[in-house]
C-alpha cells in the first residue's frame, strides 16, 4: 500500500466514524466555524476543567477533509491545556502554509500530519484549517 492510499484511508475513517461527532451537553465554550465558499460548517464544543480540555466534540457538515481534520483536531487536542491546544493548531496551520516541514517537528501533529500536502490542493486548504481556526476562536474567548 503506498502512502497516499495510506493517507486517504486515514482521512475517509475518520471523516465517517463519527466518534467525535456528537453534542456535549456540558460545554463550556462553544463556537461556530463556517466556510462560505464551500459550505462546511462545524460547531466546536469544549469542555474544559481549569485550562485543560478534559472533552472536546463537534457537530456540523462538510467534505470528508474538513470533517476528518476535525476529528482529528479533537482526538489530539482531548486531554491537552488550552495553551497546548494552541500551539498545536499554530504548527498544523504553519505546516499547511509550508512554514514548517521538519517531519520531527510535525510528529506532534499525530494522525493530522496526514494534510501536510494539502497545499497542494488550493481549493481544500481551508476545509483542513476550518476546525483549527476555530479552536483558536474558542479559545481566545475562554
Amino acid at each position: 500500500m503506498d502512502l497516499n492510499q495510506l493517507y486517504t484511508e486515514l482521512i475517509l475513517e475518520h471523516s465517517q466514524s463519527g466518534h467525535n461527532k456528537r453534542h456535549l451537553n456540558s460545554a463550556d465554550c462553544t463556537q461556530r466555524g463556517h466556510n462560505p465558499s464551500c459550505g462546511d460548517d462545524i460547531t466546536l464544543e469544549l469542555k474544559c476543567d481549569g485550562d485543560k480540555i478534559e472533552e472536546a466534540s463537534f457537530t456540523g457538515s462538510g467534505c470528508a477533509i474538513s470533517q476528518a481534520s476535525t476529528s482529528m483536531m479533537i482526538d489530539l487536542i482531548t486531554g491537552k491545556t488550552l495553551e497546548e491546544a494552541l500551539e498545536l493548531a499554530g504548527k498544523f496551520i504553519s505546516m499547511i502554509k509550508k512554514e514548517i516541514t521538519d517531519e520531527e517537528e510535525l510528529e506532534v501533529l499525530e494522525d493530522s500530519i496526514v494534510f501536510k500536502n494539502i497545499s497542494n490542493m488550493p481549493a481544500r486548504v481551508k476545509c483542513a484549517v476550518l476546525s483549527w481556526h476555530t479552536l483558536k476562536e474558542a479559545v481566545g474567548k475562554q
